[in-house]
């Protein structure tokens, strides 16, 4: 027999992103180690915002977001924005409420460079990294790379050594 299809219907429930993300989900073991990162570099970001102005997106989020971005593939941050709106593991990750809005991009890479700016980036991926490892959550039995992204940020036709050498053999039978 066929089933019905009906309407969407708004309620009210009583859930949060930690009650829909899977108990056995990988990102769970990620998660512990990012905000004891972010704890630390508190400090760092105190250094880096004014007390007075306007309350920009929390670095920690900027990071954090940072890392989805690597984790999951996503190709841009304007992409990461818009997925962020209905992604509710995304928004578990980033310790949003499910109703919370998404960041705007222009925000969302404008707030970026300030992390760049002060090394605080690189500082918190170093220290990530670090943890994962010591934990045995990396592996350096195999490495995956999505080719989509590859080919999106660099063209293997126009790559050209900068010493005017040969093009690498292996990097050339790509490009054909």
């Amino acid at each position: 027999m066929r089933g019905k299809t009906e309407q969407q219907v708004t309620m009210l429930v009583a859930l949060t992103p930690e009650d829909l993300v899977p108990r056995d989900h990988p990102i769970r073991h990620i998660k512990p180690i990012v905000d004891h990162a972010l704890s630390e570099l508190s400090s760092t970001f105190n250094r880096m915002y004014s007390e007075v102005g306007r309350p920009s997106i929390p670095p920690e989020h900027l990071l954090k977001a940072c890392l989805l971005i690597a984790l999951y593939s996503i190709r841009s941050e304007r992409q990461f924005c818009e997925r962020l709106q209905y992604d509710l593991l995304f928004k578990w990750f980033l310790d949003l409420n499910i109703m919370d809005p998404a960041f705007d991009a222009s925000t969302f890479s404008k707030n970026k460079e300030r992390l760049l700016e002060h090394q605080v980036a690189r500082e918190f991926l170093g220290e990530v990294v670090a943890e994962a490892r010591q934990r045995k959550l990396l592996s350096e039995d195999h490495f995956t790379v999505d080719g989509t992204l590859l080919e999106a940020w660099a063209s293997l036709k126009s790559f050209r050594p900068k010493d005017g050498g040969e093009t690498p053999t292996v990097l050339a039978s790509w490009s054909t």
